[in-house]
């Protein structure tokens, strides 16, 4: 598969991620009665990886996230020469799917981006008011287990055809874990668009959700390169089967 289509793919991914995972959060979480709650959001964002696996893990490989992108070249399943443009693709998609979002959200006449728009941040503006610390902590160590779920799933030795299940699942764990703490980033991309909305104190604090989730991606690989290492092929080609 050409390399620009897969960066397309990437780009609608990443896209599809942040508008439903996002969207869920802005549109419908404290909808009054009947709002989806932290749970709610959780799924939606597992949700969204789930299908877009299914959807295009056969053409890109379905990172839709820098961290993972990193991780898995760091894990020897990603060539490091398409690293940038993949990246480039998810930054772009997510900004795309923050703007769709943010005109569907200002149809509504109470709508404010005071309230956050699903921005990412720490201490004041964490959700439940986690520190600095406490928030670094928790991206690291959450996207470090990402990248195992996602580097074990999509293993040859794994069960076949059940990998956009457990990386979807994984991701909704994660949101159920952290939705409180940092309002759940683990992924470069998804913190950038809303952030770029918001401006402020989101732009402030968005070098984080950079680091963090990098962070934890370069030790996930070389926690699978150390322990679990065998010859595979890539992310890509195991989805595709």
């Amino acid at each position: 598969m050409p390399l620009f289509k897969r960066v397309i793919a990437e780009f609608f991914g990443t896209f599809w991620l942040v508008f439903g995972g996002c969207g869920s959060a802005v549109l419908a979480a404290a909808f009054p009665q009947l709002g989806i709650g932290f749970v709610g959001v959780s799924f939606a964002f597992g949700l969204t990886v789930l299908t877009m696996a299914f959807a295009i893990g056969h053409i890109s490989g379905c990172h839709l996230n820098p961290a993972v992108s990193v991780g898995l070249v760091v894990g020897k399943r990603f060539p490091a020469s398409e690293l940038l443009p993949y990246v480039v693709a998810q930054v772009v998609g997510a900004i795309a799917g923050a703007g769709v979002l943010y005109v569907i959200a200002s149809g509504n006449p109470d709508f404010s981006l005071a309230g956050g728009f699903a921005s990412n941040g720490f201490a004041e503006h964490s959700p439940g008011h986690y520190s600095l610390l406490a928030c670094f902590v928790a991206e690291v160590v959450l996207t470090t287990f990402f990248l195992l779920i996602i580097l074990g799933a999509t293993d040859q030795r794994a069960p076949k055809g059940f990998a956009p299940i457990a990386i979807g699942l994984g991701l909704t764990l994660i949101h159920l874990i952290s939705i409180p703490v940092t309002n759940t980033s683990v992924n470069p991309a998804r913190s950038t668009g809303p952030a770029l909305f918001v401006g402020g104190w989101a732009l402030s604090q968005l070098w984080l959700f950079w680091v963090a989730p990098i962070v934890g991606a370069v030790i996930g690989g070389f926690i699978s390169n150390i322990f679990f290492v065998a010859p595979q092929p890539t992310v890509r080609e195991e989805l595709s089967r």
